[in-house]
C-alpha cells in the first residue's frame, strides 16, 4: 500500500518500509487492543472502572496492582487501620472493595496500601481525582472527591475552537501578581478577561495535572487524573473553563505522557512494588536528563491509562485539546538528546521508538473522535516527517506542532548577531520552511526562554535599562531598540512562522526578569514567580505601548485570517535588511536596519491596486516615532515595466499596507 505521505515528500521513499512499519504496528495494536469490536472512545474508560466510585449501593474502589500480593484501602474513615479494609482480588491483578454508603464521604483522605515482597507501600490511588499535601507533614495523599458525578452545569455545549488558534501559553499559579500561588478563581476572574482583551482564542495551561514539586513547572506529574490542588478544587476548574468557552476561548491541556515522576510515595513509580508496572524495567525506564520514569507504551495496560486520561480531561473537565509534552523523547530510543536531525535516517529505525509512535497515533484518533473539532499539538523539535497529516496518510495525527527552531533562531541572533549582520534570506527560509501538508504554530519565545538560566527577548533587548528607563518620559536608546524589535520580531514570527501563533503570558508586553520558582536556594521566595500586570496597566509606562501593540497585531490577524494563507515573497534586501512579503491582500514590509531609513522602496505588484498603511510599528500609540503616514494611499506606478509603488519605510520600522 502506498500512503499519501510517500508523494507530499519525494525524500520520504527511501524510507517507504519505515513508513510501512509504522502503519502496521497502529492497526496491529489497535486491533488487539479492540478485539471485542469496540471502539476506541469505549476502550479509554479506565476512569469509570478504576479509582473511587459512588454507587446506588455505597462506594466501590478497584485497582489494578498485578504484582501485589494484597491490597487494603486506609484512610480516615477507619483511623488509618492498614488492616481494617481488605481489598479482594479479581482476575487480571485488579482488586477491588464495596463499602456501605455512611463509609466514605467527600473531602475525607485515602490511601492504598500495597503488600509486595513482606514490605508494605503507602500508596496514592492511580485514579485519584484529588491529591492534596498535608500542611504540617507535607505528605501527599488522596481526597475523596465529587468530580465525576458533581453535575456541574455545563452551558457550553454549541462551543467549537477557532481552526487557527492564537494561543496564550499560561500558568495558573504564577498568573497572579501577589506572592503566593494563584487559584483557578483568580484566574477565571482577573486573568481571562485580559486574554479576551489581546484577543488570542485559545489557552494553553500548563501545570494542571498534580506534581508534587512546584519548580517543576508541572512537568514531572505524579497523578495524572488530578487537576493540582495547589489552585483549588476540580470544580474550580471547570468554572475556568466553562467561562473561557463562554468568552469563546478554547482550553487546551499541557499534557504530559511523556514521562512521570519518579517518586513513588506520591505517583505511579512501583506502585505495586515492581518498577516495571507502568514503566520500562532497567535503564530504558529512566530518561538520563530527566530523572523521571519512562512509560511502556508496548503493553495494553499502560495504553489503556494513558487514552483514558486523555479522554477523562475531555469528558470530565471539556478540554477542547491537547499540547503534548516530550513528543521528540517519546519518538526515540536516544530521546533526541544531541541529535541534530541532519537526514532522514536519522527519524527512522532502529532508533524509533514504533511503539511510542503507536501511542501517539491512537491518541490523535481517539481525541478526534472524541471531538472532531479538538486541537492537537506536538512539542516535537526533531521535525519527525508526518507529524501533523492524517493517520491514514501514514501520518501520526497532530494538527499542529510547534516551530521549535524559530525562538531558538531568535535568542541566536540576539546573542551573536549585529542588528546589521541580520540575514534576511535566511529569515525568510527559517520562518517559512516546513514539510509539506504539515502546519505549525509559530512563536518568537515560550516559557522556555523566560526561565532562571535564559532571557525573554526583551529583557535580552534591554537587560538592566529596563529597571531605570521604561518610563514614557525616558530617553534611552537601549530601550527604543528593544521597544522597536520586540513589535517586529513578534510581527514578523507571527505572520510567518506558522498556520497558529503562540505567546507565553506576560510577553506580550515584554515582562522583565525571569521566572524563578519559590526554592531554597531563593529563600522560598515568589517574588519571581508571579507576573507584574500592573507594569502594563501603569501608563506612564512603555509596557503598556507593547501591550497595545500586541492587541492590534493580534486583531490584524484575525480580522485578515492571515494564518490561513500563503506568503509570497516580493523583496528582499540583504544588505539594507529589508523584507517584504504578500498575504492575500496585505503587504508586510520590514526594514530591520538599525540607521538607514529608505526613502523611496519600490514594492512590486502583480496588479495596479492602491494601497494603504493598517498598522505600523512606528505609531506612537505603540511607543515609535510616528514617522509613517498612515493615510496616505499608495497608487500604483510603472517602474521598468512593472507595476508598483514607492514606500518610505523608516529604520527599525515594519508597516502593514491593505489593498483599498
Amino acid at each position: 500500500m502506498t500512503y499519501r505521505i510517500l508523494k507530499f515528500d519525494p525524500y520520504l521513499k527511501a524510507h517507504k518500509d519505515d513508513i510501512a512499519l509504522r502503519m502496521d504496528s497502529y492497526r496491529q495494536k489497535r486491533d488487539e487492543l479492540l478485539q471485542g469490536g469496540e471502539d476506541l472512545t469505549s476502550f479509554a474508560n479506565s476512569y469509570l472502572y478504576f479509582g473511587i466510585h459512588k454507587t446506588p449501593n455505597g462506594w466501590v474502589y478497584r485497582e489494578w496492582a498485578p504484582a501485589a500480593d494484597a491490597m487494603y484501602f486506609t484512610g480516615d474513615f477507619n483511623e488509618w487501620n492498614t488492616t481494617a479494609c481488605p481489598m479482594t482480588a479479581l482476575a487480571g491483578g485488579v482488586f477491588e472493595v464495596c463499602l456501605p454508603a455512611d463509609t466514605l464521604c467527600v473531602g475525607q483522605k485515602v490511601q492504598a496500601i500495597i503488600h509486595h515482597g513482606g514490605e508494605m507501600l503507602r500508596r496514592i490511588p492511580t485514579h485519584a481525582t484529588r491529591v492534596v499535601q498535608d500542611p504540617v507533614t507535607h505528605l501527599w495523599c488522596a481526597e475523596v472527591d465529587d468530580v465525576l458525578w458533581d453535575g456541574f452545569p455545563w452551558s457550553d455545549q454549541s462551543f467549537r475552537p477557532a481552526k487557527t488558534p492564537l494561543i496564550y501559553e499560561c500558568h495558573i499559579g504564577m498568573a497572579q501578581e501577589a506572592y503566593e500561588v494563584g487559584s483557578y478563581g483568580d484566574f477565571t476572574r482577573r486573568i481571562l478577561p485580559r486574554i479576551k482583551k489581546l484577543g488570542y482564542n485559545t489557552i494553553q495551561v500548563m501545570a494542571v495535572m498534580e506534581h508534587p514539586y512546584y519548580g517543576s513547572f508541572g512537568y514531572q506529574v505524579s497523578n495524572f487524573f488530578a487537576p493540582s490542588s495547589r489552585y483549588g478544587t476540580g470544580r474550580e476548574l471547570k468554572e475556568l473553563i466553562n467561562t473561557a468557552h463562554k468568552m469563546g476561548i478554547a482550553v487546551l491541556l499541557d499534557v504530559v505522557h511523556s514521562h512521570a515522576v519518579g517518586n513513588t510515595a506520591e505517583g505511579l513509580a512501583a506502585f505495586d512494588g515492581t518498577p516495571y508496572q507502568f514503566f520500562h524495567e532497567g535503564p530504558r525506564g529512566d530518561h538520563p536528563a530527566w530523572g523521571t520514569k519512562l512509560f511502556n507504551y508496548a503493553k495494553n495496560e499502560v495504553l489503556h491509562f494513558l487514552l483514558s486520561n486523555l479522554k477523562y480531561w475531555m469528558d470530565i473537565f471539556h478540554f477542547d485539546g491537547f499540547r503534548f509534552d516530550g513528543v521528540t523523547s517519546m519518538l526515540y530510543h536516544d530521546h533526541g538528546l544531541g541529535s541534530a536531525f541532519t537526514d532522514y535516517g536519522m527519524y527512522f529505525s532502529p532508533n524509533t521508538d514504533i511503539e511510542a509512535v503507536t501511542y501517539l497515533q491512537l491518541a490523535n484518533e481517539l481525541i478526534h473522535t472524541i471531538n472532531p473539532h479538538a486541537i492537537t499539538v506536538a512539542e516535537d523539535m526533531s521535525g519527525m516527517p508526518g507529524m501533523c497529516l492524517p493517520i491514514n496518510d501514514g501520518g501520526i495525527g497532530f494538527d499542529f506542532r510547534l516551530s521549535m527552531g524559530v525562538p531558538d533562531m531568535w535568542i541566536k541572533w540576539l546573542k551573536e548577531r549585529d542588528d546589521e549582520a541580520w540575514d534576511m534570506h535566511a529569515l525568510w527560509y527559517e520562518l517559512t520552511n516546513r514539510r509539506p501538508k504539515e502546519k505549525t504554530v509559530g512563536y518568537c519565545e515560550s516559557h522556555d526562554q523566560a526561565l532562571v538560566g535564559d532571557k525573554t527577548i526583551m529583557f535580552r533587548l534591554c537587560d538592566a535599562e529596563m529597571y531605570t528607563a521604561m518610563n514614557k518620559t525616558s530617553e534611552s536608546a537601549v530601550i527604543d531598540r528593544g521597544i522597536a524589535l520586540h513589535k517586529m520580531i513578534r510581527l514578523v514570527t507571527a505572520t510567518l512562522a506558522g498556520e497558529g501563533y503562540l505567546n507565553f503570558m506576560g510577553n506580550e508586553f515584554g515582562h522583565p526578569e525571569w521566572i524563578d520558582f519559590p526554592r531554597e536556594g531563593n529563600g522560598w521566595s515568589y517574588h519571581y514567580c508571579r507576573r507584574q500586570w500592573s507594569l502594563a496597566d501603569n501608563k506612564l509606562l512603555r509596557y503598556e505601548q507593547l501591550e497595545t501593540f500586541d492587541r492590534a497585531m493580534v486583531a490584524l490577524l484575525r480580522r485578515e485570517r492571515l494564518l490561513s494563507k500563503p506568503a509570497r515573497l516580493l523583496a528582499v534586501h540583504n544588505d539594507n535588511n529589508l523584507l517584504v512579503y504578500q498575504k492575500g491582500d496585505t503587504i508586510f514590509a520590514f526594514n530591520f536596519h538599525p540607521t538607514r531609513s529608505e526613502e523611496k522602496l519600490w514594492i512590486p505588484l502583480n496588479a495596479p491596486v492602491t494601497y494603504q498603511a493598517v498598522l505600523t510599528t512606528d505609531s506612537a500609540v505603540f511607543g515609535g516615532f510616528d514617522r509613517v503616514d498612515t493615510s496616505y494611499r499608495y497608487t500604483p506606478e510603472c517602474h521598468e515595466g512593472d507595476n508598483g509603488f514607492y514606500l518610505y519605510l523608516p529604520a527599525r520600522t515594519a508597516v502593514v499596507l491593505k489593498k483599498v
